[in-house]
């Protein structure tokens, strides 16, 4: 059975818990960061958890994903996101991956800030993979060892500077800012019959209530195990890191025009980002203070639940 594992904070400082029913079960254990619980004893703990006698709703939530970790990320990995840019997912032959700062994760129910020079702030739901083993060589990935590799699955939102995107011509700089990547409220700990189940989540978010983005996570067009191996014929990774796999279509940001597009080609980035900024003030899909984000991820028949994230936007002070 799956279980969703907690990290809150209290008086003696941030403490790990499962949560069941409304109600979570306070862990005992020393685990400073998610790659010590995942490989340290925490996953056992939580599968013994007794005394579910906390309010989950009183608690003041913390990511489960630690700040030490890797935020690597894959970029248009939804068939859906392509075609509302334009492309299409049969040419989408390359994985594309890019690193948000880890100083950018926050707490799924924290403000998330939108500097004072950002007008096209937009959002990303996404499913991530928790690291559960460290990877210092190739490896072969298959949906069937996949467990063997993948630790644990939570929400993150890949919230996006778009101005800032097109000016800099950088993923990295529009989506690091402090606050830009709410993660959790779940750490969720599945069997391996459980996560081959991962292509029936359904990712939703809305903002103030209004539905924008919906999909299940079969839409990625590159899936974790092919991830998986790829990274790491590239690189090393540590029990904790985490990898937000690509989000579906819905986002604010819409694909120009074939003239518009000509226009574009022929204009610096900073005049592009001026024009998205000057639209961006007066889309309504863009993110602006006030509003309420939600990201929920779980199967249909509730068996596999990540929880619901709850964020509001604040312009900085």
């Amino acid at each position: 059975m799956a279980i969703q594992v907690v990290r809150f904070q209290s008086e003696a400082g941030p403490q790990w818990g499962v949560h069941s029913n409304g109600k979570v079960a306070v862990l005992t254990g020393d685990w400073p960061t998610t790659g010590r619980f995942l490989s340290a004893g925490g996953v056992e703990a939580a599968r013994d958890a007794a005394s579910f006698d906390l309010s989950f709703e009183t608690l003041e939530l913390l990511s489960p994903v630690t700040q030490d970790a890797d935020y690597i990320c894959q970029g248009l990995n939804y068939a859906s996101h392509l075609k509302e840019i334009g492309r299409d997912p049969k040419d989408a032959i390359h994985n594309i991956f890019f690193h948000k700062a880890s100083s950018s994760i926050c707490g799924p129910k924290d403000d998330v800030v939108r500097p004072a020079h950002v007008q096209a702030l937009d959002y990303e739901i996404e499913l991530a993979l928790i690291v559960s083993r460290p990877v210092t060589e190739p490896v072969d990935v298959t949906e069937e060892n996949l467990h063997d590799f993948v630790g644990a699955l939570t929400i993150t939102n890949d919230i996006s500077a778009r101005d800032v995107q097109v000016s800099h011509e950088q993923f990295c700089k529009a989506k690091s800012y402090r606050t830009f990547g709410p993660t959790g409220p779940f750490l969720v700990l599945l069997s391996a019959e459980e996560l081959r189940r991962y292509g029936e989540l359904v990712l939703t978010l809305s903002v103030d209530g209004q539905e924008r983005q919906k999909n299940v996570a079969a839409d990625m067009i590159h899936k974790p195990a092919e991830t998986l191996t790829e990274l790491s014929q590239i690189r090393d990774l540590k029990p904790g890191d985490m990898i937000a796999t690509g989000t579906p279509g819905g986002v604010a940001l819409k694909v120009p025009g074939k003239l518009a597009m000509l226009v574009g080609a022929l204009m610096s980035s900073v005049q592009r980002s001026e024009i998205i900024a000057k639209r961006a003030r007066k889309d309504p899909d863009y993110l602006r203070p006030g509003n309420a984000l939600n990201c929920k991820i779980s199967t249909p028949d509730g068996a596999i639940d990540l929880g619901e994230q709850s964020n509001r936007i604040v312009d900085a002070l």
